[in-house]
């Protein structure tokens, strides 16, 4: 069997991470760059499941290959659980990640500590032309920052403080972060159902 899997996302920051975790398994990783002619997904949906199915369907069944996308939201308890599905367009459509925080902070602003609590939750979903779709969940529990810190990692990673760890996102390294994060843990279990599915051994990315 060629082994292949395609990464379903256009953003490079992403794409790298998701390369790193599911590095070691003996799959050609893909990216959507190889597929010019595959249009970008309407991300919809109502839920990061939703969407992550959504994507993950349409990319297999435009390339005929195994295909891997994930959706991501960030739930705010002080916000009634906003972002939430819409984390990455919270400041607008074309909203940039510094964006996307200062909106938040400026939502959170005399928020007190003990209330700024928040979780990352990332789904990922698995699906072939042929097969049905299968789900993973990954969850990261931590507090919004008053101002950011940390110039590593993308998106909220630099107002997400992790009390465990005694730093925000953007301040782990990158294979800290992917010891610990949403994204990780959701493919942590990826990694599982690949393995299951293919064998262990080394990946690589073409």
């Amino acid at each position: 069997m060629h082994r292949e899997l395609v990464l379903a996302t256009r953003n490079r920051h992403k794409g790298a991470e998701l390369a790193a975790i599911l590095a070691d398994l003996h799959i050609h990783l893909r990216t959507m760059d190889e597929f010019p002619e595959v249009p970008d997904v309407v991300e919809d949906g109502e839920t990061c499941e939703a969407n992550a199915i959504k994507k993950a369907r349409a990319v297999s069944e435009a390339t005929g290959l195994l295909t891997v996308a994930d959706d991501t939201g960030l739930e705010v308890d002080a916000l009634g659980g906003q972002p939430g599905v819409y984390a990455a367009r919270y400041a607008g459509l074309q909203a940039t990640y510094e964006d996307n925080c200062r909106k938040l902070l400026r939502e959170m602003a005399g928020v007190p500590r003990e209330q700024r609590t928040a979780r990352f939750v990332t789904v990922a979903a698995v699906a072939s032309p042929s097969d049905p779709v299968e789900v993973t969940t990954g969850r990261l529990d931590g507090l919004i920052t008053e101002e950011p810190a940390g110039a590593r990692g993308f998106g909220y990673d630099p107002v997400f403080y992790v009390p465990e760890l005694g730093k925000t996102l953007a301040e782990l390294s990158s294979e800290e972060k992917n010891r610990i994060s949403h994204r990780a843990k959701a493919f942590a279990q990826v990694r599982k159902l690949l393995q299951n599915r293919f064998g262990s051994g080394r990946s690589a990315a073409r």
